[in-house]
């Protein structure tokens, strides 16, 4: 996740956009954790509030497609900037 240019928080799965970035685990279990204790704006070192709704909408999407084998759990898929 890097901030964009208007306050929004982007997702960058390929880790090309310039810029600072964080680290997420793509479950909506994290993206709510992080956004309850406001960790993006620290992260980021954003001194406004971002805009988060880019990012949700990639993880609904993610969580979507993401078929994982039996026997596992969320902590062990891949993290994505």
């Amino acid at each position: 996740m890097v901030a964009g240019d208007h306050a929004d928080l982007v997702p960058d799965p390929q880790r090309s956009l310039p810029g600072r970035g964080a680290w997420l685990h793509p479950t909506g279990d994290c993206f709510d954790l992080a956004v309850r204790r406001r960790a993006f704006g620290r992260a980021l070192r954003a001194s406004a509030p971002l805009d988060t709704r880019a990012v949700a909408e990639w993880i609904a999407a993610h969580e979507q497609t993401t078929v994982r084998p039996q026997g596992t759990d969320q902590d062990s898929e891949q993290r994505v900037v």
